[in-house]
């Protein structure tokens, strides 16, 4: 990709300090700051970088500035406080605009989804059985289809405006795109997720949410580069996280936690995104007579049990927790290696990564004589096949699935268009059937904690990888807090020293 383009990524990163290789998953849409400056009448253009108030080298590990509450600059008047901007016109006129792309927004994120698992169906179950008879794919049925695939992103990485996007190695933030950027984001998502790309939803549902949201906020008279569109674009993001998890809660929790802020700046930032989720949930929840749009659940399918954490679980936790993190990490380093081979030649090389995502899907379906999908795609069914029936799963596909999809996500990470949660997530699970027969151990903990840790890995949101996690485990979410508390802190502790190194320092001042 060209140097334009990371540049700018860079620019918009807030999920850890300036000089961190790894941009991280929790990265918000530009914009999601609160400057006491701005008037948020939208007449002024700004920068929509954050005002950097500490001194260098001052950043935490989270990459909060250093300073006053919520980085204002020390010292700062009754006039730059966050909170007088709740009383102005200017911020009640963007609040009402905020909510009222919600709506629109969330229509947009369930039509897509919509149209990704029709295409998923049809492609993979609906075509194999009109072709050869059967509800299983071929072995060789992943091989054509991310050709295609690589032929495609790899068109729109080379000539369309924006390139589809950022790369998903680098995360799901970004600036919202442009009107001109905007369908090429799409199709390139539309074009890998489909035809079995190892990746989620998530990234490309969020920069249409926010690229839309932008559009909408520019035709009500925001000026291009203000904060008023910036803070309406958020807010789209977060209806579309909404969308995605089910939740708005879940969308409220990212947010708050990846925009790394606190006190009165922190609800200038986050009331707006509530408001847009809360009211785009309506499509889902429904109003009045309305029942409203059915959207699936992320609740994994667990049968019922009386399952209840023993001490072997929690101790087990911290071993897994730690395996897990390395292993993300591990992807993630050979996802790195391999993204300036791809930005060197787009078309050629997004094409040979793409062939060897199918050629992983294959492979697993040889060796194992199980379907390619279950290597292929999000992992999203995958997972929920695994928490119905883990006995069902011998050691030999668990170990293969493992290996070939964790091989399959890195190419996808450094050449394809898409979203890292889900596939983390899966791989995660993947591990904790495989560990489960340990001694003292059994799936149900495991899965936890594998999950956990998978997610805080990817993301590096502790909190959103425990409310993730106890969504998914649905009914025992509760019961099995304990043992998804301790795998998220000790997988987060472990990515930290893994990507920066253990510090000697024994104080705790930044």
């Amino acid at each position: 990709m060209p140097d334009s383009d990371d540049a700018r990524t860079a620019r918009s990163a807030t999920g850890g300090p300036p000089d961190r290789k790894r941009t991280g998953a929790g990265r918000p849409p530009d914009g999601l700051h609160a400057d006491p400056d701005d008037r948020l009448g939208g007449g002024r253009a700004v920068s929509a970088d954050p005002p950097r108030t500490s001194r260098a080298g001052s950043d935490g590990p989270g990459g909060a500035a250093a300073g006053s509450p919520g980085g204002l600059p020390p010292g700062a008047t009754s006039a730059g406080d966050p909170a007088d901007l709740v009383r102005r016109v200017g911020y009640l006129r963007t609040l009402a605009l905020a909510g009222l792309v919600g709506v629109p927004v969330s229509l947009a994120a369930f039509g897509f989804l919509a149209l990704l698992h029709a295409a998923e169906h049809r492609i993979w179950r609906d075509l194999p059985q009109a072709l050869t008879g059967s509800d299983t794919p071929p072995w060789w049925w992943p091989l054509p289809l991310l050709a295609l695939a690589g032929l495609g992103v790899g068109a729109v990485v080379r000539w369309a405006p924006g390139h589809g996007g950022h790369v998903p190695v680098d995360g799901m933030g970004g600036p919202p795109p442009s009107g001109a950027e905007l369908p090429w984001v799409l199709v390139a998502a539309l074009v890998s997720l489909p035809l079995g790309a190892v990746l989620g939803p998530e990234a490309p549902l969020i920069a249409g949410g926010g690229g839309l949201a932008l559009l909408i906020a520019h035709l009500a008279g925001a000026e291009p580069g203000s904060r008023k569109s910036m803070i309406v674009a958020g807010s789209g993001a977060a209806a579309a996280v909404a969308a995605i998890f089910g939740s708005p809660v879940v969308a409220a929790v990212l947010l708050i936690e990846m925009v790394q802020l606190s006190g009165a700046a922190l609800a200038i930032v986050v009331v707006p995104c509530l408001l847009a989720a809360g009211i785009g949930a309506i499509v889902f929840t429904g109003l009045g007579v309305w029942s409203g749009l059915p959207i699936g659940s992320l609740t994994l399918p667990i049968p019922p049990t009386d399952f209840r954490p023993d001490f072997p679980d929690l101790l087990w936790a911290v071993p897994l927790a730690v395996l897990t993190a390395a292993g993300i990490r591990v992807v993630r380093l050979i996802a790195r290696k391999v993204v300036p081979w791809v930005a060197a030649r787009p078309l050629g090389g997004t094409f040979a990564a793409a062939l060897g995502v199918g050629a992983c899907a294959a492979a697993y379906a040889l060796v194992t004589g199980r379907s390619p999908a279950e290597a292929a795609l999000s992992g999203q069914q995958l997972l929920a096949a695994l928490a119905a029936d883990p006995a069902a799963w011998p050691e030999l596909p668990l170990l293969a699935l493992l290996i070939f999809k964790s091989a399959g996500y890195a190419l996808s990470l450094a050449a394809l268009r898409g979203g890292p949660i889900f596939p983390a997530v899966s791989l995660g699970g993947v591990f904790g059937v495989l560990a489960g027969p340990l001694p003292g151990l059994g799936a149900i903990p495991a899965m936890a904690a594998g999950m956990a840790a998978a997610s805080v890995a990817i993301m590096s949101l502790p909190v959103s990888a425990v409310v993730l996690v106890v969504l998914l485990m649905g009914p025992l979410g509760f019961r099995t807090t304990p043992i998804v508390l301790i795998a998220v802190v000790v997988a987060y502790v472990t990515e930290q020293i893994l990507e920066r190194g253990l510090s000697p320092r024994r104080d705790l001042q930044p």
